[in-house]
Formats: structure tokens, C-alpha cells, sequence
């Protein structure tokens, strides 16, 4: 089985069991052998329940740590390889969030499950694991 990393809507569609979450995703899910989801997607949970956003999980805020933990998701520690990719990589998207993501993506050789098309933009890096949906 292959190792994931979980965009953060794909997570937090997850753990509400959103309708949302395709039915390739969550297979995906669960026949990795690690699911993975970066420690940027904690800040973007945060920054958008603080900014009004992402109202809807704000009660989830306190308990995310212990969520992944529940699910037996792993959070990934942002590394400075990661960070200097996302910094530099040639790509569109100005998203700092999804830059770290497919940057982690991309240094950790995980496939990203994802519902954003914009990652597609990232085919041309030799190194991109892919993208599942």
C-alpha cells in the first residue's frame, strides 16, 4: 500500500464525513498504509476559524491533535526542505497553504488526495508523487 497525504479540506471532510470526500478518496484513506497530513493544515484550520472562514470547525479547533491521533492520521512536521521548495517552486498558485502542502508532497514522496485541480499545475516537477481524487 502506498503512503497519503491529505490535503487539509480532504482531512477535515474526513473527520465531519462530509459528503463531499470522494468515494476514491476515502478508499485511498483506507487502504494506506500511513496517512499523512501536514502540520500547515492545523494553521490553516486556525487562521480561517479565526478569521470567520471555516466557522464550522471551530469546535473541533481544540481537539485537532488528538482527532489526527483517533483516526491514526500522522501530522508531518514542516521542514525546512519543504519550506524552500514551496518558496521556489515555478508554480501559479499563490496559496501559501497549498504550496507547503504539495512542497511536503512533493519532498516527502507522498500522493496528495485532493479535490483542488490547481495541484495539477504541479505535474511538470520532476519529483510530484500525483494527485488523488
Amino acid at each position: 500500500m502506498r503512503h497519503i497525504l491529505l490535503d487539509t479540506h480532504a482531512w477535515v471532510w474526513s473527520l465531519t464525513g462530509d459528503a463531499r470526500l470522494s468515494i476514491p478518496a476515502a478508499a485511498a484513506m483506507k487502504q494506506a498504509e500511513a496517512v499523512f497530513v501536514s502540520a500547515i493544515s492545523l494553521f490553516e484550520i486556525g487562521q480561517k476559524v479565526r478569521l470567520g472562514k471555516w466557522p464550522e470547525m471551530e469546535p473541533f479547533l481544540d481537539r485537532l491533535v488528538a482527532l489526527a491521533d483517533e483516526q491514526g492520521v500522522r501530522l508531518v512536521e514542516l521542514s525546512p526542505q519543504a519550506s524552500l521548495l514551496a518558496a521556489a517552486l515555478q508554480w501559479q498558485h499563490r496559496d501559501p497553504f497549498d504550496r507547503i502542502i504539495g512542497a511536503t508532497a512533493i519532498t516527502r514522496g507522498l500522493a496528495l488526495v485532493s479535490a483542488d485541480p490547481a495541484f495539477d499545475g504541479l505535474a511538470h516537477v520532476p519529483r510530484w508523487p500525483g494527485r488523488l481524487w
